[in-house]
């Protein structure tokens, strides 16, 4: 396979694992947005890829759960996802996936520039998406970190330390295979 052709293919795959991660979700009572492991899958994007690719690894989840595709948490999909109450969050996993790499490409590979990359990332997504329920719930700034972030910080604390563990260790790996 060329360098482009295995490019390709791993952003293909960081899709994938994306949307499989998401079928791993935990419905909340109080809050439209699902407990999942999809984050999971855009936090290893960004760790494992150069950034381009690790955005567009998120672009495509988003995009083909908005084409109808069942790839979103629950095994749902189209475009009244998107445009709901949680379709901030989705588009927030194209922003963090870019940030996050962003970051991770600029700095000296270092472990902690992962946690750190990945932090940034989530405030991004954690902004876009709560910023986005608030509008199309007319919920207020309190209201909606109570109910879409809150809950989740640990979780995605989880989430990011085992993501950068293992792009820490894989990365360096993946270079070697995909140059």
């Amino acid at each position: 396979m060329t360098f482009k052709t295995r490019t390709l293919a791993f952003t293909a795959l960081l899709a994938a694992l994306t949307a499989v991660l998401a079928q791993i979700a935990i419905p909340l009572p109080f809050t439209p947005v699902p407990l999942t492991l999809g984050t999971l899958g855009g936090y290893l994007a960004a760790g494992l890829l150069v950034w381009q690719s690790a955005a567009m690894s998120q672009l495509v989840y988003v995009f083909i759960g908005a084409v109808g595709i069942p790839v979103f948490a629950g095994f749902t999909g189209g475009f009244g996802i998107v445009m709901g109450p949680t379709g901030g969050y989705l588009i927030g996993y194209i922003v963090s996936a870019l940030v996050a790499g962003l970051i991770i490409g600029k700095t000296n590979g270092m472990f902690y520039w992962y946690i750190i990359a990945m932090i940034a990332g989530t405030f991004f997504c954690y902004l876009f998406g709560t910023v986005w329920f608030m509008a199309v719930t007319k919920t207020g700034l309190a209201a909606s970190l109570t109910a879409c972030v809150i809950p989740f910080l640990p979780g995605d604390a989880i989430k990011i330390v085992l993501a950068s563990l293992l792009s820490f260790k894989l990365r360096p790996i993946l270079k070697r295979t995909i140059a």
